[in-house]
C-alpha cells in the first residue's frame, strides 16, 4: 500500500469519526435545516468531483458526470424542499 493511500484512508476515517460526532450532538429539531445546508455543500463536493473525473477519463468522466449530475440535484431540490414544508408548519396560520 502506498504511503499516500494509507495518508487518504486515515483522514477519511478520521472524518467519518468526526462527523458522527459532530452530528449525534445536534438537536432532533436541527436535523432538517441542517440536512438542507449540508445538500448544498455536496452541490460543491460535485464540482471538485466532476474535475477529477473529467481530467483522469475524459470519456468515463463525461456519462459518471451526467449521472452524478442528475442524482445530486436530486439530493439538493429534494433537501430543499423537505426544509420549505418543515418550514410552513412554524409560520403563523391565517385567520379566514
Amino acid at each position: 500500500m502506498s504511503e499516500q493511500l494509507l495518508t487518504e484512508l486515515t483522514i477519511f476515517i478520521l472524518a467519518v469519526f468526526v462527523g458522527i460526532e459532530v452530528i449525534s450532538k445536534v438537536p432532533t429539531t436541527l436535523h432538517t435545516p441542517l440536512m438542507s445546508a449540508t445538500n448544498a455543500i455536496h452541490g460543491i463536493v460535485l464540482v471538485g468531483a466532476l474535475l477529477v473525473a473529467g481530467v483522469e477519463a475524459p470519456r468515463l468522466g463525461a456519462i459518471l458526470s451526467v449521472i452524478a449530475v442528475f442524482f445530486a440535484s436530486l439530493n439538493v431540490f429534494g433537501g430543499f424542499v423537505v426544509t420549505e414544508r418543515m418550514l410552513t408548519m412554524f409560520r403563523p396560520r391565517s385567520k379566514s
